[in-house]
């Protein structure tokens, strides 16, 4: 049976319409403490006459510990997205050009049965599972977020990974053309990112499709992304078309450009602070005051195995 702690299991069935949770007067309800939020929180998205017609609902979605999902509006509307622009309220606008079909995914590398798929096999080989996990940014922000998606390791069991395969190096699609951001000479594009083979078998691990059952919207990484839910959300690669199964550890963008301050782990730890800013609380979107940053974003019981043989403080 399949571990059900790791978020709030929710049947495809009961996932409210879209026509449902696009609920005006719900959103009456909640817009007072949202634009004081917004208003004590920089960060936070801005409320406006346009956006409280297409704010959705978050009743019945909340994580394992009880927190309320964010809203469509507060997901959609905020998003780091350095492909399109390092302004996270502009992100949502630029995207809405980019063009997530047709699109494919090459899997390859040191696997017995490389594969080239479609988006569209994806969707139909693996059983799309809904999963409400926390985000938390190496920013001090956060989320909650309900994805729709499917375990890497379902992935893995097809293209057969062979016994030399250590990690997954993930590559994001190269447009710039339609993705702005990418003509900025200060960062190697295409975006990398990469994963231990064990971290992308573990249960947590999936590439979602979609969120609040609809599909991937462009700004959050349309049409297929990664989502790791107890590391920093920089490692939750976006807009994926390859994905290579290797023996050394991949280089990635962040690492890269700053090692000092972005490790390859990555993993949401309180007592390891990033050089320009303490880890140890944060602000969850939408709310008036802080947290506490809990150990591998409270996922310990599922994850911490997997790190007990490295000094969390010098692999970061």
């Amino acid at each position: 049976m399949r571990n059900l702690f790791k978020s709030v299991p929710v049947k495809s069935s009961e996932i409210t319409p879209k026509s449902i949770y696009f609920s005006r007067r719900d959103f009456i309800k909640t817009a007072g403490v949202l634009a004081g939020s917004a208003a004590l929180a920089a960060c936070a998205p801005e409320v406006t006459e346009e956006s409280q017609t297409q704010v959705p609902t978050t009743s019945g979605y909340a994580d394992e510990t009880g927190n309320a999902a964010n809203t469509y509006e507060e997901i959609t509307n905020y998003n780091n997205y350095y492909e399109f622009s390092t302004n996270k309220e502009a992100v949502a606008s630029l995207a809405e050009s980019f063009t997530p079909a047709p699109w494919t995914v090459e899997v390859y590398g040191m696997v017995n049965k490389p594969r080239t798929f479609g988006i569209e096999d994806l969707l139909k080989l693996f059983p799309q599972e809904d999963r409400i996990y926390r985000l938390r940014c190496v920013e001090a922000w956060s989320m909650v977020i309900p994805w729709q998606g499917f375990p890497i390791a379902s992935l893995l069991a097809v293209v057969e990974p062979t016994s030399n395969a250590k990690y997954l190096r993930f590559e994001t699609v190269y447009r710039p053309e339609e993705m702005k951001g990418q003509s900025s000479p200060f960062y190697p594009w295409p975006y990398n990112e990469g994963l231990r083979i064990d971290e992308a078998m573990n249960d947590l691990a999936i590439l979602a499709t979609g969120l609040y059952g609809e599909p991937m919207p462009n700004q959050n990484g349309a049409p297929i992304r990664l989502v790791v839910p107890w590391k920093y959300g920089f490692k939750s690669i976006k807009s994926i078309v390859k994905i290579e199964l290797t023996d050394k550890q991949p280089d990635t963008l962040w690492n890269l450009l700053a090692p000092n301050e972005y490790g390859f782990y990555a993993n949401v730890n309180p007592n390891v602070n990033h050089p320009r800013w303490s880890q140890a609380s944060e602000r969850r979107i939408g709310e008036f005051n802080r947290r506490e940053t809990l150990l591998f974003n409270g996922y310990a019981e599922q994850v911490a195995d997997l790190y007990k043989d490295l000094d969390l403080q010098l692999n970061y």
